[in-house]
């Protein structure tokens, strides 16, 4: 079983002066980046972390994140990848859920750290560097256990509540096999843009690196930025969501971009659309693969191929599935009200099964009984159907969850948090078509009886509670909220009165 330290140690020896990692101008061969890493363990063992405890990274991705976690497989401990587009708030919820026994933070990560943030704390720069290389560089050659958590990554929940998803070691080692399947090798080139505090950043990230292959990141998405490196390091792969892509296609640099080296473009979050494929097949020359997955599956999933993205071909409606699920997947569609598989064409909740699934959600034994069932199936909440050849298309989902731009957004959070004005007496948010981010959070509030206030404050409360990327682009204030016999808010009337997608 392959982890993050087994691989590097591998490439170190099999192909020391190889690129691996390339950010800000700066390449690191495999064999320097193993010696970095093993600085970086070295530093953890001297602040007394051991196997099994808490690293956390708080920062916007660099090299030094990348330092961080397999640094951290190589002495056992856990790596915890914090969202640096949280709010203060949220922020110190996690921090005291995880309890991270050391945090390392770029300075975006510092301005969300609460007074008397309950850990210490180590700033990437000059402070980390010093340590760092102050550090022997000898491995600690510590060998994990394949059900040990690698990783812990934090996902928002229909109630609101940070959810911690623990991955192990067997299922992060999964990302190997998701590299082969997505054509890359030792010779391959992988942007990667998507935040590491992500799965679609965590995991895709890695993917080129467990490869042997050279990674190129970059801090966050900036869409002149890409079009430069990707002739400068003759990139061959890039996971990019849907609405970037839109970005890239608008983007006056395209047109002097050279992308001739660019082999796939992997999306996600949502169907590319008919429209917007034949627009990034004639602008960017490559192939397009849809992947389907979360960060309770570690990953993909489930993937539509590139043959399978022919808008004029024999089956042009497959663009609105995302594929089969890959072999070593076992997926079902269950009947909600039956409990049973659903019949071919029959929508119900996506259940998975795999190696890669969670072990669980941290110190939420609750939740993870109700996420994973009996003989280790994981209710995805996700509703589907498949059709007689068995490819996938997402119908809906269970939980009312807002992408916007490729982020999850539940809208229990935002509700929570106006609910928690003193001049509401109700809200409901549900997602409106945006032409930028695809879907953006729209709110709905009911003031209290002899309470007062504007739209501008209520937006002003959200902004001061929730990271932006969550706050409403939209609010109304509204007389009353459509509800059934029983009080059931009817989210699907809101969007018919209002106009949003349904």
């Amino acid at each position: 079983m392959d982890t993050f330290a087994s691989t590097l140690r591998r490439h170190a020896r099999d192909r020391a002066d190889a690129p691996a990692l390339t950010f800000a101008g700066r390449t690191r061969t495999f064999a320097e980046l193993d010696a970095a890493t093993s600085r970086v363990a070295n530093l953890l063992l001297a602040n007394g972390i051991g196997a099994g405890d808490r690293v956390a990274v708080l920062a916007k991705n660099c090299a030094e994140y990348f330092e961080v976690l397999i640094g951290a497989s190589k002495m056992g401990a856990t790596a915890v990848g914090l969202n640096w587009r949280l709010s203060p708030r949220e922020m110190n919820e996690i921090l005291r859920d995880c309890e991270p026994s050391l945090l390392f933070h770029d300075e975006r990560g510092e301005q969300l750290l609460p007074d008397g943030a309950p850990c210490r704390a180590i700033a990437f720069g000059e402070a980390f560097a010093d340590a760092r290389d102050a550090a022997p560089a000898s491995d600690p050659l510590h060998d994990s256990r394949p059900d040990a958590t690698a990783l812990i990554l934090y996902t928002s929940g229909t109630t609101g509540l940070p959810k911690g998803v623990m991955l192990s070691n067997k299922a992060m080692s999964y990302t190997a096999r998701l590299a082969a399947a997505w054509g890359m090798g030792p010779t391959s080139v992988n942007l990667v843009a998507m935040p590491l505090f992500h799965i679609g950043g965590c995991g895709y990230g890695t993917s080129t690196f467990m490869a042997g292959g050279h990674t190129v990141l970059v801090p966050e998405v900036n869409v002149d930025e890409i079009l430069s490196l990707i002739p400068r390091y003759r990139v061959t792969h890039t996971f990019l969501v849907p609405a970037v892509v839109q970005m890239i296609l608008n983007a006056p640099a395209l047109k002097d971009a050279d992308l001739s080296s660019l082999e796939l473009l992997m999306y996600g979050a949502s169907p590319m659309g008919d429209v917007l494929l034949r627009r990034a097949i004639d602008a960017l020359g490559c192939n397009f693969m849809h992947a389907y997955g979360m960060t309770e599956s570690a990953g993909t999933v489930v993937i539509l191929p590139p043959d399978k993205h022919d808008p004029d071909g024999p089956r042009p409606e497959l663009l609105k599935s995302c594929g089969r699920p890959l072999p070593w997947i076992e997926l079902r569609i269950i009947d909600p009200t039956t409990m049973r598989d659903a019949t071919i064409g029959s929508v119900g909740e996506i259940w998975l099964k795999s190696p890669m699934t969670m072990t669980g959600y941290w110190r939420n034994p609750s939740a993870t009984r109700e996420a994973i069932v009996e003989d280790g199936w994981f209710r995805t909440g996700d509703a589907a159907y498949a059709d007689a050849d068995g490819y996938i298309f997402l119908f809906d989902r269970f939980k009312d969850m807002i992408i916007s731009g490729g982020e999850n957004i539940y809208p229990a959070e935002i509700e929570n948090v106006l609910n928690g004005h003193d001049a509401v007496a109700q809200a409901a948010v549900i997602g409106v078509p945006h032409e930028r981010w695809g879907e953006t959070p729209a709110a709905f509030v009911v003031l209290k009886p002899g309470s007062s206030a504007t739209v501008e404050e209520l937006l002003a409360h959200t902004r001061r509670n929730l990271a932006t990327y969550k706050c409403p682009s939209v609010v109304r204030i509204v007389e009353t909220l459509p509800r059934n016999a029983t009080g059931k808010l009817l989210k699907p009337e809101l969007r018919r009165l209002y106009g949003a997608a349904s």
